[in-house]
């Protein structure tokens, strides 16, 4: 089964970074969380920063567009991981390793396709 890691950090620290140079970006990261799953993982990254964020929402058949993340929280989503699981327990066994989960919080969902 699939399952969404939902990385989330303390959003001040993620409006905080500074962006990465595009250039920078073709450049592998060595993550040695990703290469200790193998085949389990599938794909991730990193999003921007909540202050890039824009939230739609369609009311009256119009949409309406805000600056930023829908709601205003302590944590953000930061990025996300794609994994290939057994079970949720195996999952969460996953997620437990991630290194944002010293500090931060790890989401843990099913893909419904792949229930």
């Amino acid at each position: 089964m699939k399952y969404l890691l939902l990385v989330c950090w303390d959003a001040e620290r993620i409006d905080a970074q500074v962006e990465p140079d595009p250039a920078d970006a073709a450049e592998p990261t060595n993550m040695p969380w990703i290469d200790d799953l193998g085949d389990a993982w599938i794909t991730g990254d990193q999003l921007a920063p909540p202050r890039r964020a824009r939230s739609v929402r369609v009311r009256g058949g119009k949409p309406l567009v805000t600056d930023g993340p829908f709601a205003d929280t302590k944590e953000a989503v930061g990025g996300f991981d794609l994994i290939e699981a057994g079970s949720l327990e195996e999952a969460v066994e996953i997620a437990s390793r991630h290194p944002v989960a010293e500090f931060g919080t790890i989401e843990v969902r099913p893909l419904w396709g792949s229930v």
